[in-house]
């Protein structure tokens, strides 16, 4: 059996997502696709793990349909080919396959395909869902045509490719994966490591950990994950994202982090090795009512204001590091230097010596927002080399300009980390500070305070410009001269 190209998959995605234009918005698209593909893939893999087990037993039918044949059970009436037989009420019978193998699957698929209203007429017609499902069918996507890292790639393309199309609203749920990139390469998780996000969206920043130790060759199924999302749609795609990735040990749970955190032991929040984060920028209602008696004592440095979640977020990561854990987030730059309840936090939280390294971002490389971003390193246990100090880094000017948007490019990527794990000052990007310069600032993280930019002053003297000016002056009259003789020639 022939496998799949990378780009065989992207193509058929895109083309999925052109079908249900029209009659869907194209923010709805991922309700439909992502389940639909997910269902495909498990539908497939169920096929062939029952060809197996019929070789394996000589075609006994009742041996290779049994459950611990097979990854993930698929009841009667729920399979792909199911819904393909089906031309009329086709949204009714995808619904209740999609609830039928949630529900053979409690432990690790219930909910996972979401609640889109695939048995609305209005929206999806019995022609456009037969058109989808056939569509659908054209490729086998079983484990001998697709590998689970292919997958997981295509199903990369098709959330950025969904961040293209709703722009506006796709910084929410997705980060430009060179950010998560940079992100990965300082938090530098290890095998049997556990990471950690609590605004995890569709997963990326935990795959990209996966990735990190894929990079290094060492063995990425050791890593344990775990994230947690409030909005319903994210979580689904985010769960099926890492089956899709190839990874079992993972816990992803459904809800508000902030009011509800989903990781907590007896005596408080479970904590982990690795905590990486993109959270909602300034988010205002956040929850701050409850923050000042935070039942999992997380105000260790006091209580963020009311309208900007920024610092609860910090110290909701910081409260979830274990006694050697580490951390990276991605904030915006009103976060270091923002006065108030903020200013307290910060305060604190230098004195408590928990922050490692300020690294300021470029413009507009956020899907919509044009403002300028900013990453917070934090350790809890700093090496002896760092303690009492905090590097800042410029890297605003580490970009590729676009027309609608900046970039981060791979080499920008390695120049910020390679600043970074070099800890040592470099004029007009990297300044390491220490406690003094940080209380002189009254504990003002904003970056030009400490990188201070010096400009090269090659302008010339006024003797210069004038006699250039001059030169100049004196050069048009010649040309503007020759101009009338030429001129001259032809009218007369």
């Amino acid at each position: 059996m022939e496998k799949l190209t990378l780009s065989q998959l992207e193509q058929y995605l895109s083309k999925a997502a052109w079908i249900l234009k029209g009659p869907v918005d194209a923010s709805d698209f991922k309700v439909y696709i992502f389940p639909l593909l997910f269902f495909k893939r498990i539908s497939d893999v169920y096929d062939g793990e029952y060809q197996a087990a019929l070789k394996e037993s000589d075609g006994d039918t009742e041996y290779a349909s049994l459950p611990e044949m097979h990854r993930f059970e698929i009841p009667e009436g729920c399979h792909w080919t199911d819904v393909r037989e089906t031309t009329t009420n086709v949204g009714m019978t995808i619904e209740q396959a999609l609830r039928g193998i949630e529900q053979a699957n409690q432990e690790f698929l219930y909910g996972i395909f979401g609640d889109a209203q695939w048995s609305n007429k209005n929206k999806l017609s019995d022609a456009l869902l037969i058109n989808l499902v056939e569509h659908f069918s054209q490729y086998q996507l079983s484990n001998e045509t697709v590998d689970p890292d292919m997958l997981g790639q295509a199903y990369e393309y098709l959330i950025k490719h969904f961040a293209d199309l709703t722009n506006k609203k796709a910084g929410e749920f997705y980060t430009p994966r060179s950010v998560v990139h940079l992100l990965g390469l300082i938090l530098d998780p290890h095998e049997g490591e556990s990471v950690y996000d609590p605004a995890c969206g569709t997963g990326g920043m935990l795959l990209e950990c996966v990735d990190h130790l894929k990079q290094n060759n060492e063995d990425y199924r050791t890593l344990k994950l775990f994230g947690q999302e409030k909005n319903l749609t994210s979580s689904s795609i985010a769960r099926m994202n890492m089956f899709l990735h190839g990874m079992e040990d993972f816990e992803i749970i459904r809800g508000d982090t902030l009011r509800n955190p989903g990781f907590f032991e007896a005596d408080g929040l479970k904590t982990f090795d690795c905590v990486i984060a993109n959270p909602p920028f300034s988010l205002k209602d956040w929850g701050a009512s409850t923050w000042a008696n935070d039942p999992f004592g997380r105000n260790i440095a006091g209580v963020p204001p009311k309208g900007n979640g920024d610092m609860a977020w910090v110290q909701h990561m910081i409260k979830s590091m274990n006694s050697t854990g580490r951390m990276t987030v991605v904030l915006p730059h009103g976060a270091l230097f923002r006065k108030g309840a903020e200013g307290k936090i910060r305060k604190a939280l230098l004195e408590a010596d928990l922050l490692e390294a300020v690294i300021g971002l470029g413009p507009n490389i956020f899907y919509g927002t044009q403002l300028a971003a900013c990453v917070m390193v934090f350790k809890q246990n700093k090496p002896a080399a760092k303690k009492g100090k905090v590097l800042f880094i410029d890297a605003s000017d580490q970009i590729r300009v676009g027309r609608a948007q900046n970039f981060l490019e791979p080499s920008h990527v390695k120049q910020i980390y390679d600043w970074y794990s070099g800890y040592a000052d470099v004029e007009n990007y990297v300044k390491v500070a220490d406690a003094d310069e940080l209380k002189e600032n009254d504990y003002n993280l904003n970056i030009p305070l400490y990188v201070e930019k010096i400009i090269e002053d090659n302008l010339p003297t006024v003797e210069e410009a004038m006699n250039d000016l001059k030169a100049a002056w004196s050069e048009s009259l010649k040309a503007e001269e020759k101009f009338k003789q030429v001129l001259a020639r032809f009218v007369g």
